[in-house]
């Protein structure tokens, strides 16, 4: 149902701690605080030094790891993962962290992004006698790391990154040590902390802060982090590209109180409403948000043009993730279910409806016609982001240019298709000022991929859709 109410998934979040006794427990909250970028599957895999074992499966957090299921995971090092589904990628076998066991040692990997050459280079792995177990691509990472003839764990997992192309923000554990990686552009976000003696790494800081530890700083581009009983080193296994961090992370995707590179998430969103306003001349009563990524920019839009703010959409949180669907005319209700209007809000007043980005249209036009349903004479729709015309081959379930409406519509058309009185998108340059990262050029360090079709990565003709991946044909 999310993915229908939304249009929008993330892919995954990441998790990984090191030297503390507990590290499975604290890797279990970590994960609790990173349940919004992955639903439907979470894992932990810890080490004690001697040997790896996984816990790991199907659905939210508290519903994989129920009482007594982390009891026998001693250890102090463990990574985590939770995981949005993709079409053809779902499967236990797909939930991560992934796990293999050789002769020579063990491994686990914990993976955000897509990798845009993952179809070339299993093509190429299984010519050479691999024989792959998942359709993920994460997978082809450790192919390429037991491979490698280098002498050093280290040294074989440096040559495998050098190898991969796209988003990737990832964790390998071993028996004896972790290490860390994000992916020459910087794509999907990564930050560095510290729990007491112990260091930790997390896809979003808000993790940090559930489990009581300091940030230090982001992970930066092209970095390969070695910690081990030595403690922690930092190598580089690709010298820094253009930086081009998913602009959809300050947006939508990211926590409030999350920050990343410096920037609070909460923060770049007001000033993401603010800087709409400048763009926008409107006439109305009331701005409400749509909960929850919204509400933010709301603010700031309601700050900046006077209009008063008002809570005239709620989210129902206790909906299940999926529910009977046996009807159009149920589908339709399904909304209802997860959203609903504020009658005494709306009624008689002309609404300003920020939302944050629109997909495929049809959850704006059914928020649109439930605010008009409630009394609402007026919806005007205000966006804190540009039209998405372009798919995402990074790691966010972005469809197809044929599903994508601003790529078939005018501004004009897709107003007529939701049915608001009036729509109105943030410019691209409005957007990268308002969230205000210090990256010199006109894109700040973004990437803006979706918006401009200006991607910062050689795009393969085999490259798979995040949502259609699926590497076993």
């Amino acid at each position: 149902m999310l993915a229908e109410l939304r249009g929008l998934n993330e892919e995954c979040g990441v998790f990984g701690i090191w030297g503390d006794p507990n590290a499975a427990q604290i890797a279990y909250y970590g994960l609790h605080a990173l349940q919004h970028r992955g639903q439907e599957g979470a894992g932990i895999v810890v080490t004690d030094g001697q040997r790896l074992q996984a816990v790991k499966g199907e659905g939210l957090v508290s519903e994989v790891f129920t009482p007594g299921k982390l009891d026998h995971m001693n250890g102090s090092a463990a990574i985590g993962h939770v995981r949005y589904a993709t079409a053809g990628g779902g499967g236990i076998e797909n939930v991560q962290p992934l796990m293999f066991r050789s002769t020579t040692g063990s491994l686990a990997i914990a993976h955000n992004g897509n990798l845009v050459n993952a179809n070339h280079l299993k093509q190429h792995l299984e010519r050479e006698g691999s024989i792959f177990q998942t359709t993920s691509d994460t997978e082809v990472l450790a192919h390429l790391i037991k491979k490698s003839g280098s002498s050093t764990f280290e040294k074989r997992t440096k040559n495998a990154l050098k190898l991969l192309k796209g988003a990737f923000a990832l964790a390998v554990l071993t028996e004896d040590e972790m290490l860390v990686a994000v992916d020459p552009n910087g794509l999907r976000p990564l930050s560095l902390g510290k729990l007491g003696d112990a260091w930790v790494v997390a896809s979003e800081t808000c993790a940090f802060d559930l489990i009581g530890a300091e940030c230090i700083r982001s992970v930066e581009p092209g970095e390969l982090l070695i910690i081990n009983k030595d403690g922690l080193r930092i190598e580089h296994f690709a010298a820094p590209a253009k930086r081009a961090i998913c602009t959809m992370e300050y947006v939508y995707f990211s926590r409030p109180d999350s920050d990343i590179d410096g920037i609070n998430i909460h923060t770049a969103r007001k000033r993401l409403g603010k800087e709409l306003a400048k763009e926008v001349l409107i006439d109305a009563d009331v701005v409400t948000g749509v909960p929850d990524s919204s509400i933010s920019a709301a603010i700031g839009f309601s700050e900046a043009t006077g209009i008063p703010y008002e809570l005239g959409l709620i989210k129902n949180r206790y909906v299940g993730r999926t529910f009977i669907q046996p009807s159009q005319d149920l589908r339709e209700r399904g909304v209802k279910m997860k959203l609903s209007p504020v009658r005494q809000v709306v009624n008689g007043k002309r609404v300003v409806m920020v939302d944050d980005s629109i997909v495929r249209g049809t959850t704006s036009r059914r928020i649109v016609n439930m605010l008009k349903e409630a009394g609402a004479t007026e919806v005007h729709v205000v966006i804190s982001s540009p039209p998405i015309k372009n798919p995402c081959f990074y790691g966010i379930d972005i469809s197809s240019n044929e599903e994508l409406i601003a790529a078939n519509n005018t501004i004009e058309e897709m107003r007529e298709l939701i049915g608001a009185d009036s729509l109105t998108f943030l410019s691209v340059e409005g957007m990268v000022k308002a969230i205000g990262r210090t990256d010199e050029g006109p894109e700040a360090g973004h990437c803006l991929a979706c918006f401009t079709n200006n991607y910062p990565t050689e795009i393969y003709p085999d490259t798979v859709l995040p949502h259609e991946k699926e590497l076993v044909r």
